[in-house]
């Protein structure tokens, strides 16, 4: 149970919600009004490896926030992890500085006002569902591919946990049907940050891209280009740079087949930088046939609407719902 909000905080007029994105690399406060149109956006680079100083971080863009809005909001948090159900602490951050911190209750305390926390990828998947790419689709699968790799499920509007709260741990899985020719070299695979091997994340992200490229290529560390580089390369007719993209592609056909053959949703939302590769949205459903247990794919692959917007917007929209049912004059704020 979230503690009664401070009397200073503004739960009387719905009108505005205040969202945060905690990424690896910049952190986004924006706050919306009730039609999903931004009334401010601030943003500030991510400390590295600095706990104390992103909770600074976060409180002085909140602060302004305050400032620009003229009164304090309920805040939601899009984060890259969760909150364990049992200790209350951050797991499974690949912003690794979080795991077994108590950021919920540091936020809290810090910012005095009733917070909700969320990985980033369900935010996503909140985002475009309530009014993006997946809006009206009943069930949407939102897939981050960064520099890490999430995905979160959204049913008729509202993010879906599970029991232990982690549906959608997609990117911590290992790749499907891993390909037997040592060309392409998938098993074991490659050791993950998380401890385990071969995960989707380490073939699926930016930086898996790319290592899976120079890997084949022999190129040391210091020749080395970005995914998007790699991209641009592809696109310029660099025949190695098609090969890797041709692998990246097949790899996302068969995770995605999976999810569908498990989840059978509507709509598949990518969202994060690979998701920029407008190739992927023919490419990967030319190829997910082959394993997805059907003779028909109606499945929709789209990009995030709202972009790198899709965290702070779904983080923002946490707050709605519960906004609109409680009374000015009610005297608890809602279950976390």
């Amino acid at each position: 149970m979230i503690p009664n909000p401070p009397s200073n905080v503004d739960r009387s007029k719905p009108t505005a919600y205040l969202g945060l994105d905690l990424g690896g690399t910049k952190i986004e406060v924006a706050a919306l009004d009730g039609d999903g149109r931004f009334l401010l956006r601030e943003r500030c680079d991510t400390p590295q490896g600095d706990y104390a100083a992103t909770i600074e971080a976060i409180a002085a863009l909140v602060a302004a926030a305050d400032g620009q809005l003229g009164r304090r909001l309920p805040l939601g948090a899009a984060i890259p992890g969760s909150v364990s159900p049992v200790s209350g602490l951050i797991r499974n951050a690949n912003s690794t500085v979080l795991n077994g911190r108590p950021l919920l209750q540091d936020l809290q305390r810090r910012l005095d006002r009733p917070l909700r926390l969320h990985n980033d990828a369900n935010c996503l998947a909140i985002s475009e569902a309530v009014d993006g790419a997946g809006q009206g689709a009943r069930v949407v699968f939102a897939v981050i591919l960064g520099t890490g790799v999430g995905a979160g499920i959204a049913i008729d509007g509202a993010d879906w946990l599970g029991c232990n709260a982690v549906a959608g741990e997609w990117g911590h899985n290992p790749l499907p049907w891993p390909r037997l020719p040592s060309a392409w070299r998938e098993l074991p695979g490659p050791r993950c940050w998380c401890g385990l091997q071969g995960c989707i994340e380490t073939w699926l992200s930016g930086p898996g891209f790319a290592a899976d490229h120079f890997a084949r290529i022999g190129q040391t560390r210091g020749q080395q280009r970005s995914a998007k580089e790699l991209i641009e390369a592809m696109r310029a007719g660099d025949s190695a740079a098609r090969a890797s993209f041709t692998r990246y592609a097949d790899r996302l056909a068969r995770a995605l087949a999976q999810v569908i053959n498990l989840l059978d949703p509507d709509v598949i939302v990518l969202g994060g930088g690979m998701s920029n590769v407008t190739e992927l949205y023919d490419e990967v459903p030319h190829r997910w046939g082959a394993w997805v247990f059907s003779d028909t794919v109606r499945t929709r692959l789209l990009p995030a609407q709202h972009g790198d917007s899709s965290g702070v917007r779904g983080a923002a929209w946490l707050w709605r719902d519960q906004l609109r049912s409680v009374a000015p004059s009610s005297p608890s704020s809602p279950p976390a």
